[in-house]
């Protein structure tokens, strides 16, 4: 493997997409636009007056961070615990459109003995109000997908950098824009993707780096999760805005969870970068399915129809002829999974594959031989990322996902206030979640291979950290 100088040895969307017009189809994007709605051009668009890159830019060191949460759903709500108990993080402010949700997430904030924050909702522009009336560090941003790419940019422009929880857009001239936006307002905009802090995630990572793996060849991830019975439920996905995306498009909605690691690990605008994508799509039979046996015939469901497939596979090549394999399936009945593998030339290892108490398997040359997997457990002992070390106690205690939210939060916040470059940047997150319209469009095509943009506009070719990170300790307060 090449050496790494400075890193460790060793990827209301509403009509758009709905009508497969898309980033990448024809016409969508205003003729003013200065990113053209394609992902086909194979150069990246000049950057205005004023834009820099934001490529190892460090955030600003400061005592406390101010955080604002926008989206008090399940997952705003599930996380916000979790962001307060993070040693000098504190949740300023709470923004939902239902005015009745952010007074509960403050009520429960009050009774673990944290400060009230402030509430804003009651309508859709809440959130525009919370940003212009507080001074906010950081803002979490969890509501449905389709609002992700107003309400980040909106954060940015406010002066606050933005974590967005997935995907950050859902089309390709949006995710240019973030970049853009980032670039003039010098302001973090990144992923609020926990599974690349998941622990196995991160021993993977490190083994990638140390060379276990050989040369790095190919990678395979995905989001496999039975959400069949929550899709249909009344009252998980507010409005069932999660199942009615399935009645837009034909797309991988969401690959991120599984792409990002294996991303990292081929550092993926770190040295190699993602240029073409492939989409292939089995037909749409599960939801339907499922709401025959199980949903009643005067449930409101039996006014759609859904057309994505229910396994969505993204093959994608990378500039140093790596292969990665990006599935989404929510449809089909299965124990969940994000796959998790990588391979090279000199060992492969898998995840949600093992019997070992980690759930996952290795076979490496030349300690291995005779075509028999071995446990992954004294490979993640030795290989376990400085974060688990440090904070993984208080992860398992705070943060759901076995902890790996909280190493997540726990990891920004210090970032911000010890004035560090973020391990994930607003290249890495368009990077991660152009397979989203990219997939619509190569699957409009027929299958066709589609050019992935170059987010860092050719600064990928160069080596830099990121979660493979150096140990750094938490400042201290006062």
């Amino acid at each position: 493997m090449p050496e790494m100088s400075e890193v460790s040895r060793r990827l209301v969307l509403g009509g758009a997409l709905a009508t497969g017009a898309l980033a990448a189809g024809a016409g969508a994007a205003d003729a003013a636009s200065p990113h053209p709605a394609t992902p086909l051009a194979p150069s990246a668009p000049r950057r205005g007056p004023g834009q820099k890159s934001m490529i190892n830019v460090p955030f600003e060191a400061r005592r406390t961070v101010r955080l604002g949460i926008v989206g008090l759903g399940n997952r705003g709500r599930g996380m916000a615990p979790g962001w307060a108990a993070v040693p000098g993080c504190t949740v300023a402010a709470v923004c939902d459109v239902r005015a009745d949700r952010a007074t509960r997430v403050a009520d429960a904030l009050v009774a673990e003995g944290r400060d009230r924050p402030r509430e804003y909702g009651g309508s859709e522009d809440s959130y525009a109000r919370m940003l212009r009336d507080e001074e906010l560090d950081l803002v979490y941003i969890a509501t449905p997908w389709e609002f992700h790419h107003e309400q980040g940019r909106a954060a940015l422009r406010a002066g606050s950098h933005a974590i967005v929880e997935l995907p950050v857009a859902t089309e390709v001239r949006e995710l240019w824009d973030l970049v853009d936006t980032s670039e003039r307002t010098r302001r973090h905009l990144f992923l609020a993707e926990n599974c690349s802090y998941g622990r196995n995630e991160l021993a993977m990572l490190r083994m990638a780096h140390e060379g276990l793996f050989g040369d790095i060849t190919n990678g395979h991830g995905g989001y496999l999760h039975d959400l069949r019975a929550l899709l249909f439920s009344d009252t998980y996905y507010t409005d069932a805005w999660r199942r009615k995306w399935h009645t837009r498009s034909t797309g991988s909605l969401y690959p991120m969870h599984g792409l990002a690691p294996i991303a990292a690990a081929m550092d993926v605008n770190r040295g190699d970068r993602m240029v073409g994508l492939a989409a292939t799509a089995t037909e749409p039979r599960g939801l339907a399915d499922y709401r025959e046996r199980f949903v009643p015939a005067s449930h409101p469901s039996w006014r759609e129809t859904y057309v994505n497939g229910d396994r969505v596979t993204c093959l994608i090549e990378t500039a140093r002829g790596r292969l990665v394999r990006a599935e989404h399936d929510v449809s089909s009945p299965r124990p969940y999974s994000r796959i998790n593998s990588i391979a090279g030339s000199r060992g492969i290892f898998e995840d949600y594959a093992g019997t070992s108490a980690t759930g996952g398997r290795v076979y490496l040359e030349p300690d291995h031989s005779g075509h028999a997997w071995r446990d992954f457990d004294g490979y993640r002992k030795e290989f376990d990322h400085w974060l688990w070390r440090e904070v993984g106690d208080d992860a398992e205690e705070n943060g759901g996902h076995g902890g790996m939210d909280y190493i997540l939060q726990w990891r920004t916040v210090q970032q911000m206030r010890a004035g560090l470059v973020p391990d994930i940047d607003v290249y890495d997150s368009a990077a991660w979640c152009a397979p989203v319209p990219l997939s619509v469009e190569s699957l409009r095509r027929g299958g066709r291979p589609v050019d992935v943009p170059d987010f860092t506009r050719g600064a990928w070719v160069n080596h830099r950290p990121g979660l493979d990170s150096r140990p750094t300790a938490m400042p201290k307060a006062g």
